[in-house]
């Protein structure tokens, strides 16, 4: 019934929205038809012959609340879609502008391209408050796609695999060869989007690798922070 992000079937909810559109549909073509001409030629009207002034009044009482309404909506902060300078200054003056928290959902990321996948991870390194996060991924990148740094300026070297089968052993040998020796990476770690083998999650264990498969890579891009997710302030590296 949902998918791996918590949405609702496309086709489910079609049929859904459906079946409400029609129950709807049908009060209100039975209200139309039934309850509104009945209010409409006998109790309206007779009220309009009977008293006149008492219509002008709700009439214009009506309008004056839809006046209203107008003004308190498009006087209401936040209703832009996008923020510009102004909503800046505001924010940093009194906090009362919140940007929205950056994620993804796995769907969104498996359809990205392989630099798209790699610079989601880099905005995520963002998010999470990270300093100076950069793509570097190309041809001849010697096994490092993002790189940043913590607060206590350790350097984290991200490789990041968007394939669609779990890695294997071989790609984690190749990135364990040149994230500390080559990179001087403190933080090693290797992103995959479908999860490892297991004779990868064995090397990586032995030599201190940090692997975010696909759970962990979930929780990640739903908003929560990669140290959180992968329990660093536990980890000796």
């Amino acid at each position: 019934m949902f998918d791996e992000d918590g949405s609702l079937d496309p086709t489910l909810k079609f049929l859904l929205y459906a079946v409400l559109a029609l129950a709807v549909g049908k009060m209100i073509w039975e209200w139309l038809t039934e309850d509104l001409g009945r209010l409409i030629t006998e109790d309206l009207w007779g009220l309009i012959v009977d008293h006149p002034w008492l219509t002008g009044l709700v009439i214009a009482g009506g309008l004056t609340v839809l006046i209203l309404l107008g003004t308190v909506a498009s006087s209401r902060p936040g209703t832009s879609m996008y923020g510009g300078p102004d909503d800046a200054s505001a924010a940093q003056a009194g906090g009362a502008i919140k940007p929205e928290v950056l994620t993804f959902r796995m769907k969104q990321l498996a359809a990205m391209t392989a630099t798209g996948f790699e610079q989601a991870c880099a905005d995520l390194l963002a998010r999470d408050g990270f300093r100076r996060p950069l793509r570097v991924g190309g041809a001849g990148d010697l096994g490092v796609d993002v790189t940043a740094r913590d607060d206590e300026n350790r350097l984290l070297i991200l490789q990041c695999k968007q394939y669609q089968n779990p890695v294997g052993s071989d790609h984690v040998q190749k990135f364990n060869g040149t994230a500390r020796p080559h990179h001087g990476a403190d933080i090693p770690i290797m992103i995959a989007l479908n999860g490892f083998t297991q004779p990868a999650i064995d090397f990586a264990r032995h030599h201190r690798l940090i692997l975010v498969g696909r759970p962990e890579l979930k929780k990640w891009a739903h908003g929560q922070h990669l140290y959180d997710v992968i329990g660093i302030q536990n980890a000796t590296l």
